[in-house]
């Protein structure tokens, strides 16, 4: 690619680092950024009639739509990354490993962007689906042709080598509580999980009740409830360190904090005090473990079109209807359970949120409760909680239990909680994508091909290089996302953002993770197969991600 009608420079093996990395990162963001402003500008021409967006336009135009999303996505990433470096800089943290994270991230995103970014196998993102073009202009030519370099992964892979056992691959930039917290977490799962959570997988068994009171005595349940309702009162960045490292684990013990995050919130932002002072602490203790009881059969992501219905009656509410992919229905004490109590309606504006109560079950009855019966699905990963199709006919709520006192709130109260469970979803894909790389990087040092390790082979070690530098890309996205909701500031679109890159760079990593172990890898007694396996659920659940791709266009559209 000419530039100043010079031919690009030629990529270099002798000098790993460029020279002044950070001022050449600083100075090719406004490229991109004035790139997607621009292509935001001529999508939003194209999908906008008599002044608004059309729905009809946003479907016709679909493609450049969802490119638009993830050229977003990259350019809030590289901002992202270039903050975590800029901190990193002015803390004397910056170092060698640091800066080959940047650099190769930097150069290989603007390559990306000027040539197409992967939305998911055999599905690019193209500026001309968006009607513009870039050339890349100065530093931003440097870094694209220079900074990805074959020596640059190599070094970088030398560093990680000799770090092997630390959490991550670069410092986080996170401060000394929540690296405290990291540590703590991370030593329960190299202890408690990773040596048991293969044979749960293999046996399709539900995580042992002792992880869950350990986890509960840790205070993983209360983490983000308030104190004045027996929790920690912690960050969400607190809830996103240790999402991250229990999913490095096990994402079914990563995933259990989930569902208390999910109830704690809906209750927090849309229950009655009554409704606080009861459910918060018995959440925050894990004295009850609550289930999300949403999804029904045929609706998949139309949540606004559910059929389950409740009917007043004179004791409270009855439910009857379908629901499916219901997480960890048999052992739980309540479902945060979404409903139709305006049969007139045929979108959002009839549904209501309840807290329904049920007695847990066993493996030989999984739900005594009457009214109530289901049935497990089997399921290729994520199997530590199990998922479930439940019936309902005439199931029986009290009628103090619905959220808030009011009909007609439940799908209002529901958005107030993707925020918080989105950003959990980032952290659990950065938790994932890190045991494939550690698992991936083990078996590559162990394992001997031609007299060597498999590690010194060029691809084995740049396949590594590049899962630990989109790892940091995600995390510190994720970590952004999390800094936002903490300081009250709205952040869908970052959270968003966070979960569509987190669960792509997830399933890569544990794709090329099971690559590196050749045959082995296909094996189901190597536990890669079993990440591979986990990963494939993060782009699917809490909005799949082209429904994911959608919400963040239309949210830059409108």
């Amino acid at each position: 690619m000419p530039h100043d009608g010079q031919p690009m420079p030629a990529p270099h093996d002798a000098a790993p680092l460029l020279p002044d990395l950070r001022g050449l990162t600083a100075a090719a963001l406004p490229q991109v950024e004035a790139l997607f402003a621009n292509a935001r500008k001529v999508l939003r021409g194209r999908v906008t009639r008599d002044g608004k967006v059309s729905n009809a336009a946003m479907e016709a135009h679909q493609s450049a739509a969802h490119a638009l999303s993830w050229l977003a996505t990259y350019v809030e990433a590289l901002r992202q990354l270039d903050a975590w470096a800029g901190r990193l800089d002015a803390a004397g943290a910056f170092g060698e490993m640091e800066a080959l994270i940047l650099q190769i991230g930097v150069s290989e995103y603007l390559a990306q962007i000027a040539g197409g970014i992967p939305m998911s196998q055999g599905e690019i993102a193209r500026l001309s689906d968006l009607g513009t073009a870039w050339t890349p202009e100065g530093p931003a030519v440097t870094l694209i042709a220079e900074g990805n370099a074959p020596a640059a992964r190599a070094r970088l892979v030398a560093l990680m080598r000799d770090n092997h056992g630390r959490a991550t691959f670069g410092a986080t930039g996170l401060d000394e509580e929540l690296e405290m917290i990291r540590d703590q977490f991370r030593r329960y799962a190299d202890e408690k999980v990773i040596p048991f959570a293969h044979d749960w997988h293999l046996k399709d068994e539900l995580i042992p009740m002792e992880v869950i009171r350990e986890l509960a005595e840790m205070g993983v349940f209360g983490l983000t409830i308030p104190e004045d309702f027996g929790g920690f009162g912690l960050s969400k960045a607190s809830m996103v360190v240790v999402s991250e490292e229990l999913s490095r684990g096990y994402i079914g013990v990563g995933s259990l904090g989930t569902r208390s995050e999910i109830a704690a919130e809906l209750i927090l932002c849309g229950g009655t005090p009554e409704q606080k002072a009861h459910w918060l602490p018995k959440l925050a203790s894990g004295e009850i473990l609550p289930t999300a009881v949403f999804t029904e059969p045929n609706t998949g992501s139309d949540l606004g079109s559910l059929r389950t219905r409740a009917v007043r009656t004179e004791e409270g509410w009855e439910i009857t209807g379908n629901k499916t992919w219901i997480t960890h229905a048999a052992r739980t004490h309540v479902m945060t359970l979404l409903a139709r109590t305006d049969p007139d309606t045929t979108d959002w504006r009839g549904l209501s949120m309840f807290l329904a109560e049920k007695t847990p079950g066993t493996d030989a009855d999984p739900f005594p409760t009457p009214g109530m019966t289901g049935g497990e699905i089997e399921v290729l990963g994520y199997r530590g909680m199990k998922e479930y199709e439940l019936a309902f006919d005439g199931f029986k709520v009290k009628a103090e239990n619905l959220l808030g006192g009011i009909p007609g709130q439940g799908f209002k109260q529901l958005m107030q909680t993707f925020e918080s469970a989105r950003i959990q979803t980032g952290a659990r894909a950065i938790g994932v994508a890190q045991s494939a790389l550690e698992t991936g990087m083990q078996y590559a040092e162990d394992r001997r091909q031609f007299g060597k390790p498999l590690i010194d082979f060029p691809r084995i070690a740049w396949k590594l290089a590049m899962m630990a530098v989109e790892i940091m890309i995600a995390r510190q996205l994720t970590y952004h996302s999390a800094w936002q909701k903490d300081h009250d500031k709205r952040c869908d679109l970052e959270a968003g953002m966070a979960k569509l890159l987190g669960a792509r760079v997830a399933w890569a990593a544990a794709d090329n993770a099971l690559q590196i172990h050749g045959g082995n890898g296909f094996a189901l007694e190597y536990r890669i197969s079993r990440i591979l396996c986990d990963a494939r659920i993060l782009n699917i659940f809490e909005g799949a991600a082209e429904i994911q791709a959608q919400v963040i266009a239309r949210r830059l559209l409108d």
